[in-house]
């Protein structure tokens, strides 16, 4: 795979994530503005010029995910919510 392509995927997967977060917890927290977006963040990824980016760029984007994460874990931990992803088993 390609490195820029690899950069996308590293980015959609962050925003995916943090979408995913919020869908779980919407009710609760009810801010659909913030929903869309980042729907829209995901769309224009797309678009984006990928040869414009460079691993740094990808390491901010994830780290500010993980922080991001790191704020809705007390959210999580009260067991109010359960996981955002069901585990599979193989």
């Amino acid at each position: 795979m390609e490195q820029r392509s690899k950069y996308r995927l590293r980015v959609e997967m962050c925003i995916g994530t943090i979408i995913d977060v919020h869908k779980r917890i919407q009710f609760s927290f009810e801010n659909e503005n913030l929903l869309s977006q980042f729907e829209q963040l995901r769309r224009a990824v797309n678009d984006m010029d990928m040869t414009q980016v460079c691993e740094r760029d990808v390491v901010l984007v994830e780290q500010a995910t993980n922080a991001l994460l790191c704020e809705f874990r007390p959210v999580f931990e009260t067991g109010n919510y359960g996981p955002v992803y069901e585990s599979r088993g193989h």
